[in-house]
């Protein structure tokens, strides 16, 4: 014998198919899940990898930062040093002395002109007047330096 048609019973065939179309669904399901799951996991990715480098960028921008403050801050004490070298200096040679006492006469004179310029309260000494008087301290102040 030789089976040359087998058809099966209507109703086997409408849940063979059920079965099928069941099958097939539930893969799509699943795919689409699997689908949206990856890119919910790129998505964090990208966000932990976007802070991470804005993190780093910060990071860098204030080392780099603290490094101009030292290095503006070493220029100024070098500059600084070296002012107070050379009138250290300039006092030991001939009418230096007096050079410096001129120079601070000045700047005392420049100083209470800006301050009295402004409206700021001040407190000045009893004896403005004695200009030659508070120079002569600063003075002294300078020579004991020495």
């Amino acid at each position: 014998y030789e089976i040359k048609d087998l058809t099966p019973p209507q109703e086997t065939l409408r849940a063979m198919q059920a079965q099928i179309t069941a099958e097939r669904e539930k893969r799509a399901l699943i795919a689409q899940s699997e689908g949206k799951r990856q890119e919910q996991i790129n998505l964090a990715e990208g966000e932990r990898s976007a802070a991470i480098a804005a993190s780093e960028g910060e990071r860098a921008a204030a080392v780099n930062a603290a490094e101009g403050e030292a290095t503006a801050l070493r220029l100024v004490a070098d500059a600084t040093a070296d002012a107070i070298a050379k009138v250290a200096s300039s006092i030991q040679i001939p009418g230096g002395y007096e050079a410096v006492n001129l120079k601070v006469a000045e700047r005392y004179v420049d100083a209470f002109e800006k301050l009295a310029k402004t409206n700021n309260t001040m407190i000045i000494p009893a004896n403005t007047a004695d200009v030659a008087g508070m120079i002569t301290t600063a003075m002294s102040v300078i020579k004991q330096t020495k």
